[in-house]
């Protein structure tokens, strides 16, 4: 038999040779042993990039998706206040308008308020809080019987004349009494009703003749009150308008 076939027999013979083909073969397997790690190593190097990659990819988006919802949100609120602002004002002017409707000597003018002058020198005085109160009174029954602001005048001024503007609850001349000095007696009213300022003016505003706002003012007061001397009422009509435009355009 060959030599070549009996590894034993070689090796007897060639122990050399032998062990060159012992090392060669042990260096063989840590070689490719070592490719090996080193590929999965680079392998998986790859995976883990290709992950971090990928997670920051996923970052940005994250955080450009927030951001763009952020900014819709922003833009939702903004329209919000706007559109609640807008509402806002339109109530506002509804309100405002509805203020003016019900106030009928809103933004009257003097012209109105004195339609045919002023007749004679014209007193003044400061009035009191009492004397304001008190053609306040006077004004609010105008507008409650749905007369001009001109009627409004002419009892302030009646009443200037009558009482000063202060309610007179003891009687005077005879059972004259309030701001008018209004009679009992005359059938004006009760004692009660004749110091209670609003029912004493509308009393004296429902006997002003239907063409009031064509007469001076004296002549529309004294129709009503028949005093002794009814010029004195005119004196008094500069003053009035002051008040009654003061309390309309407050």
């Amino acid at each position: 038999m060959s030599a070549f076939r009996r590894p034993g027999v070689l090796a007897r013979r060639y122990p050399a040779i032998a062990l060159a083909f012992a090392a060669t073969a042990v260096a063989i397997v840590p070689l490719t042993a070592s490719a090996a790690t080193t590929t999965t190593t680079t392998a998986s190097t790859s995976a883990s990039a290709a992950l971090v990659k990928a997670s920051a990819s996923h970052g940005a988006a994250a955080k450009k998706s927030a951001v763009a919802k952020k900014d819709a949100a922003a833009k939702t609120v903004a329209k919000s206040t706007k559109s609640t602002a807008k509402v806002e004002k339109a109530t506002a002017a509804s309100v405002s308008t509805a203020a003016v409707s019900t106030s009928p000597y809103a933004g009257v003018s003097y012209a109105e308020l004195e339609p045919t002058g002023t007749d004679g020198s014209q007193q003044t005085f400061t009035a009191s809080s009492e004397q304001w109160a008190n053609a306040t009174a006077i004004i609010e029954a105008s507008k409650d019987l749905n007369l001009s602001a001109y009627a409004a005048v002419i009892a302030v001024a009646t009443a200037m004349q009558e009482s000063s503007l202060r309610n007179l609850t003891t009687a005077t001349n005879a059972d004259s009494l309030g701001l008018f000095q209004q009679r009992p007696s005359m059938g004006w009213g009760t004692a009660s009703e004749l110091t209670d300022p609003t029912y004493a003016a509308k009393a004296f505003l429902r006997e002003l003749p239907s063409d009031y706002e064509s007469m001076d003012l004296a002549s529309a007061a004294q129709s009503v009150q028949r005093s002794f001397d009814g010029s004195l009422y005119a004196q008094w009509e500069s003053q009035a308008a002051h008040m009654v435009y003061s309390i309309a355009n407050a």
